[in-house]
């Protein structure tokens, strides 16, 4: 890379980066709100699936026009390839979720809170590297 563009490229992926974690904790507040109206009306493994689904358009706008505003990916590409990073991701999540609190009996917030960090990683991974590639 040329001199000048090292110098800009680190703080594009700085301010990615915390976009990133703006738009995710927004999504996992999202998700964890949802939870915590559904949670005793619905198994909890439905609530958290709830949950991901609202917070998944929370998630692919900011990431979309925030996170990764220089995407060289249409619209719909992205929204196809964050559908599958998010799906993964969700995957993950409830696997983990379900892990810990049927066969571990961890309390549910706890279950919640670990499954959402995990998928959190994995879908940053996809979503920097594959969804919105650049």
């Amino acid at each position: 890379m040329p001199e000048q563009q090292v110098s800009t490229a680190v703080p594009q992926a700085g301010r990615a980066g915390l976009w990133f974690l703006a738009v995710g904790g927004a999504a996992s507040l999202t998700h964890m709100a949802v939870f915590a109206l559904l949670r005793s009306q619905i198994w909890p493994e439905l609530a958290n699936a709830c949950g991901f689904l609202i917070a998944f358009f929370v998630s692919f706008a900011g990431h979309r026009f925030l996170s990764f505003r220089d995407a060289q990916t249409s619209l719909g590409q992205s929204f196809t390839r964050f559908a599958a990073t998010a799906l993964a991701g969700f995957a993950c999540n409830e696997a983990i979720f379900m892990l810990l609190l049927r066969l571990l009996q961890w309390p549910d917030w706890v279950a919640l809170g670990c499954a959402l960090i995990m998928a959190a990683g994995q879908t940053f991974l996809l979503s920097r590297y594959w969804a919105f590639k650049r």
